[in-house]
């Protein structure tokens, strides 16, 4: 018999277990009501918005007991932020680009980036920045998950370019990486104008690049 009030051994434990998942890390012994699970949240947030988005909500999309959700994740910030790393993996597991400049792999970085936003990526992401706003639990976690990884590709791309004498050891990176999503999310959330080729040349071009040299 399922309840609605997830006993102790329910919240954050793997089955079968007693050792607890890390926060949006939990996973479902069956890939497949697992995928479901964090799908329904996506569909959800999209749908009616991330304060909107109930475990009981959750539940009937996924065609899930409740008990099974808070088993993996204690909070609908943690389903919603796997859900997110899940959904951005494929973009975020892509190999930096190497084309041999720091031009290019700039531009090939950031047109992967717009093109991944671009195909209804955006409306999810915006509204899960909107959420952030206000669920501070939520906040930390897709700061982890999407922030930090973010800095360590801009990373990456930096010391290439200091190693072929492209710009100086001193080249600030995490402002790098500060910058240029705050121009993607701009473009995306306030001017609506395309992500498209043309806006990465002029952000390479006439922002990054003179940022980093």
């Amino acid at each position: 018999m399922t309840t609605d009030t997830p006993t102790a051994t329910e919240i954050g434990t793997e089955i079968g277990t007693d050792q607890p998942v890390a926060a949006c890390a939990g996973r479902p012994r069956s890939e497949e009501r697992g995928q479901a699970i964090l799908d329904a949240a996506l569909e959800l947030i999209t749908e009616v918005g991330y304060d909107r988005l109930s475990m009981d909500a959750l539940a009937d999309r996924a065609h899930a007991s409740k008990a099974t959700i808070y088993r993996h994740w204690s909070c609908k910030a943690e389903v919603v932020a796997a859900a997110v790393r899940c959904r951005f993996s494929d973009q975020a597991e892509e190999e930096v680009p190497d084309t041999g400049s720091l031009r290019g792999d700039l531009l090939a970085y950031l047109s992967q980036a717009c093109d991944f936003m671009a195909t209804g990526n955006g409306d999810l992401f915006a509204a899960v920045l909107w959420a952030m706003r206000t669920d501070t639990d939520l906040a930390d976690l897709m700061r982890a998950e999407m922030v930090e990884g973010k800095q360590d590709l801009i990373q990456v791309i930096v010391d290439r370019a200091v190693a072929r004498g492209e710009c100086p050891a001193a080249a600030d990176a995490a402002v790098a990486a500060e910058v240029m999503p705050a121009m993607v999310m701009s473009r995306m959330l306030i001017t609506g104008e395309p992500l498209d080729e043309s806006f990465c040349v002029h952000l390479v071009d006439d922002v990054m690049l003179p940022l980093l040299r």
